[in-house]
């Protein structure tokens, strides 16, 4: 387990109007001047006074109090695993840049047994905000919130009735029919590919929207799959050789073009894309997920993805905790889908620039219901 605390401080004071309104003017060598008008002299020490009271107040107002205690759950990979646990601390991190707060952090041992106690450990040790991140938290946090009513929850894709609690949501199918699209206007091999991290119903919404939109454009394209882990093995999120090996195979098969839900295996993906472009001569493709990853890949891996489903978890965790903040925070599920852009696809690298228009349309039609993407294989 790491725990990482860190505080965004309250901004200093204003030192350098402090040291004129006590140091004089430095030269110590003259004589007092006993000319000096003493009204003049006390109408400046008031607007000196004003000065700093306002200078004072406006600290005061910045550092808003006492710092907020928020406590951040990661899953297994932690920060660094640039995807899913990335996206959330990156929340964290705008809202620690915004506002005072105090941020205690920590992630299961390898095993992921201890969720509910480190869920147990926050709430008691005064955080006043916490940040689950994945279903896997959802057990825990279910556990943990009503020993704890006045402490808020945000539980990223999964939701407990309490109304502590806010489950933050996320239209995946939606985001990943974007990339379905993608996939298939791209493919120059009629085959494409979808690695999954772990089999479950979370994970198969992203496979059952890519498939939508893969056949939306083409319904003859062939469609690979294959699942690095089952229930209750979760090491499926965070085993990177195996990820490759699978990707190795589906380019082996001819597939030109995959795309993962796979957290941190994803960057076996991303090496496996690299390694049969080179060794073939023909260039294959990945996909990204949940951040744009194209931007937190490495710049030799760059070449390689070709979009990445995003999915805007670090926008839900700053508004989690600014509704904390100012009061406005409501338990129950928070909706984050195509029509509010809490999914969508990135276009870093201008791979995809010259099918932005079909896939616009596509987003146009789902957010107003003309289509309806499946949820479920």
């Amino acid at each position: 387990m790491r725990i990482s605390r860190w505080k965004t401080l309250p901004l200093l004071l204003a030192i350098g109007l402090i040291a004129t309104a006590c140091g004089g003017n430095g030269d110590t060598d003259e004589p007092a001047d006993t000319d000096t008008d003493t009204t003049e002299d006390a109408d400046d020490a008031d607007e000196d006074a004003d000065a700093d009271a306002d200078e004072d107040a406006d600290d005061e107002s910045a550092a808003d109090g006492d710092p907020v205690s928020v406590g951040l759950l990661l899953d297994l990979g932690g920060r660094g695993d640039e995807s899913f646990n990335d996206a959330a601390a990156a929340g964290v991190d705008q809202a620690s840049s915004e506002f005072n707060l105090e941020v205690t952090e920590l992630e299961p041992n390898e095993a992921g047994e201890n969720r509910d106690e480190l869920a147990r450990l926050l709430s008691q040790e005064g955080a006043e905000i916490v940040i689950a991140v994945g279903f896997l938290f959802e057990e825990a946090i279910g556990a943990v919130s009503p020993d704890f009513p006045d402490v808020n929850y945000g539980l990223v894709d999964a939701l407990v009735e309490q109304d502590n609690v806010a489950g933050l949501l996320f239209a995946e199918h939606e985001g990943s029919f974007l990339v379905g699209a993608a996939a298939a206007l791209k493919t120059e091999t009629g085959r494409v590919g979808f690695i999954g991290g772990v089999e479950n119903p979370l994970i198969e919404r992203f496979e059952a929207g890519f498939n939508a939109g893969v056949a939306a454009v083409d319904p003859d394209i062939e469609i690979d799959r294959n699942y690095i882990s089952q229930p209750p093995d979760f090491s499926g999120f965070n085993d990177p050789a195996r990820g490759r090996e699978i990707a190795l195979g589906m380019y082996g098969n001819g597939a030109d073009i995959i795309y993962h839900a796979a957290g941190g295996s994803g960057s076996g993906l991303f090496e496996a894309a690299r390694e049969v472009s080179e060794d073939t001569g023909s260039q294959v493709w990945a996909i990204g997920v949940d951040s744009d990853q194209y931007l937190t890949a490495d710049e030799a891996l760059q070449p390689y993805i070709l979009t990445s489903m995003l999915k805007r978890v670090d926008v839900a965790v700053y508004q989690t905790i600014a509704a904390h903040i100012d009061g406005s925070f409501a338990g129950g599920p928070q909706e984050f889908d195509l029509a509010v852009d809490g999914v969508g696809y990135s276009t870093s690298g201008g791979f995809i620039d010259d099918i932005v228009d079909q896939l616009e349309e596509f987003k146009e039609q789902i957010a107003s219901g003309a289509i309806d993407v499946p949820n479920a294989l």
